[in-house]
């Protein structure tokens, strides 16, 4: 791999981009550290999750831009932007990543509001007298 590579993610309103180097394993989103961008273990989980399935954690240097949407979308997103990036980089990692899941793109997203209704689907109250 002789130059930078990069891929995006996206979850519902999140939109993330993402750009690998060979490195030692440093994950910045947003110039800043991943574990301090996502405070939660949960979604520091979900970043590393692509990596620690191909066993690649300590290989690469990743730039992650987020934009849009919350935490969560955006923690998802860059999950899909990361696995995306290492299939590119190595195609033998494909079948072991799709088996974990991790190349489909969740396609749920808010539902739009409709005219004459409160929200998507909440009516106004009804009175019939």
């Amino acid at each position: 791999m002789e130059k930078q590579k990069n891929s995006v993610g996206r979850r519902k309103e999140a939109v993330t981009r993402v750009f690998l180097n060979r490195g030692t394993g440093t994950i910045t989103v947003n110039d800043k550290d991943y574990k301090k961008y996502f405070p939660l273990v949960y979604l520091q989980n979900q970043v590393e999750r692509p990596l620690k399935t191909v066993e690649a954690v300590d290989k690469f240097d990743i730039k992650i831009n987020a934009t849009g949407g919350g935490v969560k979308g955006q923690a998802e997103a860059a999950m899909l932007g990361i696995a995306r990036i290492l299939v590119e980089v190595n195609p033998e990692f494909r079948p072991i990543l799709k088996a974990a899941g991790l190349l489909k793109r969740d396609p749920r997203s808010v539902e739009r509001k409709k005219f004459g209704h409160k929200k998507a689907r909440k009516s106004f109250q009804f009175s019939k007298r």
